[in-house]
């Protein structure tokens, strides 16, 4: 007979993957055991540090959008992901299984529906990605960082979750009063959890022009940084106290996946939003910063649009309305999901 309540989170490939279901983890109750079934990726390094987590390994399957021979080989590695997933899903028993999705998450979801455990997963972009669409067909419930989110009568809109030390970010504690000037603003610089290039080196060749201007924050991606000694400039490749970081700053450039700029709309930072260009991606990240600039929460510049005079007049209009975007920020709906996706997650639970 099982004592505790046992729960798999699952999903990787970026920290977007992995932060959000950690946040739903902070937010069960007590009396759960908690499993992570992921890939030999980024997730694995993050979940290390989880003491309180037991970590389960697969081989995941990335999905081809464009036509090429390894498609043909996904047939084969996704049914001997399936396999294992399922023998692990045996060996721990849970009573439910949530997914953050992505390509990590779908052998283990696919296992989960034919084991019979209940399975919540939650999407965070405004369309549905292309593991998820697949992985829809399987959960009991899937939760939607965003109200226009539609596909399916199992969508149910519950926000973004969203990890505490976000929320719960101190200033106090980032000490960069050496290196920066009081009479600057702060800007944060961000391109996601593996670094962004074409912001880093947008940052590089304007470094003179951004320093004049700001106090500069710039997280570069691991293995990305480049030396860069300059005055009121501060660069890291990763950053752990991400919620303080954004507490001492008063904007954000960033690339536009979602659980990021959820997080800076939930600590209402107005931004400046550089989404991944349509040629190396289906498109969410134009779809998210469309959205949030509707909404009045960021100023936006495709990459294909990209020059240096716009550049500086979109920080410029940070600047200058910043007002305007955390008012609009404020008039936004609670977007932290954690209460209301760890109330699905006991409803459904076996």
């Amino acid at each position: 007979m099982k004592t505790n309540k046992k729960i798999v989170l699952t999903g990787g490939g970026t920290a977007g993957h992995v932060y959000p279901a950690l946040a739903v983890k902070e937010n069960l109750p007590g009396g759960y055991e908690v499993f992570y079934i992921g890939s030999d990726g980024m997730e694995k390094n993050i979940l290390k540090k989880e003491k309180d987590i037991s970590y389960y390994e697969i081989h995941a399957v990335k999905l081809e959008r464009k036509l090429t021979p390894k498609n043909l080989f996904i047939p084969f590695k996704l049914f001997s992901s399936i396999k294992k997933a399922k023998t692990i899903l045996k060996q721990i028993n849970p009573d439910v299984i949530f997914s953050k999705g992505g390509f990590v998450a779908l052998p283990v979801v696919i296992a989960g529906k034919r084991l019979g455990i209940p399975i919540i997963s939650h999407e965070s972009d405004l369309s549905i990605g292309l593991a998820n669409k697949i992985i829809c067909h399987y959960c009991d419930v899937m939760c939607t960082s965003f109200e226009e989110t539609k596909g399916s009568d199992k969508i149910v809109f519950t926000g973004q979750p969203i990890r505490s030390n976000i929320l719960n970010g101190d200033k106090n504690k980032v000490n960069f009063d050496k290196k920066t000037s009081k009479n600057k603003k702060n800007l944060l610089i961000v391109g996601g959890s593996s670094g962004a290039g074409f912001i880093n080196n947008i940052v590089y060749e304007n470094l003179d022009e951004l320093t004049k201007r700001f106090n500069v924050i710039h997280i570069t991606g691991k293995g990305k940084a480049k030396q860069a000694d300059k005055e009121n400039y501060i660069q890291m490749e990763f950053a752990e106290n991400m919620g303080d970081l954004l507490d001492y700053c008063d904007f954000v450039l960033s690339r536009a996946g979602s659980g990021a700029i959820n997080e800076f709309l939930a600590v209402k930072k107005p931004m400046l939003l550089i989404p991944l260009s349509k040629n190396c991606s289906r498109g969410d990240q134009i779809e998210n910063a469309k959205l949030f600039y509707k909404n009045g929460y960021c100023e936006m510049i495709l990459e294909e649009a990209f020059n240096k005079q716009l550049f500086f007049e979109k920080l410029e209009l940070l600047q200058k309305n910043h007002k305007n975007y955390v008012d609009n920020m404020k008039k936004a709906k609670p977007n932290n999901a954690c209460k209301q996706i760890v109330d699905i997650i006991a409803k459904y639970e076996k």
